[in-house]
């Protein structure tokens, strides 16, 4: 079997009720393990974390903590909120006026850290890619003194004037189809948009592709979380003047052929953060293709123990 297959999830899992918020999570590896709480991207589950990343981190030694951000997955969704309209977001960003949102990045950083209390957790290693890894610098500017180090993932400061998404990318994600209309058609779409912005030098198989579709699709439609975290995002603005506080040994890694967030955000990240370490990887896009599991978990385990010698 392919390590890329989604472990099925047949006993329940455990989740976390923090006020109005539920939160679906999942802790894979040694119970004794040094914490690592994975935050992923925009409209992906948790179970988009490939297998074999996850048994990677655990051969590390991570007891690695993984979770649905709020409207993706079976977290919390805000469906009565309605689909936002993304052109007037973007406006009142760029006028610098206020916006009402269902949540914010910052609210999505403050549930990983009642996760982290849930578990009794004091300290812990955190990682996230993409719109995780936004989050996850909210969660390290409010929440300093629970993190051990940093990593961040394919990722961005919001500042404008840097390179965007290739166009075909904007494309397709700007016209999804509605997954609770069609679900072979979002599978359709899922595959060429990872076909864009997947590794070349680390193709996934469109068999392997549909698989990791059809299994985040079966387990719970995405609808228009995907939309309202987009919105999220928007109006974070720059974190610029945030990053420049953050005092903590942090790693940002990015690939050379990120078609989704250019690896200029990837050298722009690392200069801002104080003492924060720059690692390239040829060939690598926007995605966890298998290959790279044991080079990523091996890049992230040298720099926890980095930081656990400073």
């Amino acid at each position: 079997m392919p390590s890329s297959l989604i472990r099925c999830e047949t006993a329940a899992m455990p989740q976390l009720q923090r006020d109005s918020v539920l939160i679906d999570y999942a802790v894979h590896g040694p119970e004794q393990g040094e914490p690592l709480l994975l935050i992923m991207g925009l409209g992906m589950q948790r179970i988009a974390w490939p297998v074999s990343l996850l048994d990677a981190f655990a051969r590390q030694g991570f007891r690695v903590i993984s979770f649905d951000n709020r409207d993706i997955g079976l977290s919390t969704r805000y469906d009565a909120h309605g689909e936002p309209a993304l052109a007037r977001v973007v406006a009142r960003r760029l006028l610098g006026r206020p916006m009402r949102l269902p949540y914010l990045l910052a609210d999505l950083a403050d549930d990983g850290v009642a996760l982290l209390d849930h578990l009794g957790i004091a300290r812990a290693h955190v990682l996230g890619i993409s719109m995780g890894g936004m989050i996850a610098q909210h969660l390290a500017h409010r929440h300093a003194s629970r993190l051990r180090s940093l990593t961040l993932m394919s990722t961005r400061s919001g500042r404008l004037g840097l390179p965007l998404p290739a166009a075909s990318v904007l494309r397709l994600m700007l016209s999804r189809p509605n997954t609770r209309v069609s679900v072979d058609a979002a599978i359709d779409c899922w595959v060429r948009l990872f076909g864009l912005i997947g590794s070349p030098a680390w193709p996934m198989s469109r068999e392997d592709m549909e698989r990791r579709a059809r299994a985040s699709l079966q387990r719970a439609p995405t609808g228009a979380g995907v939309s309202r975290q987009l919105a999220a995002i928007i109006a974070d603005g720059d974190r610029s003047p945030l990053l420049r506080t953050l005092v903590l040994p942090t790693l940002v890694l990015h690939g050379t052929h990120d078609a989704m967030v250019p690896p200029a955000h990837g050298r722009q990240l690392a200069a801002l953060i104080p003492g924060a370490r720059l690692q390239t990887i040829h060939g690598w896009g926007h995605d966890l293709p298998d290959a790279l599991s044991d080079q990523f978990a091996s890049v992230v385990a040298e720099h926890a123990h980095a930081a656990g010698r400073s």
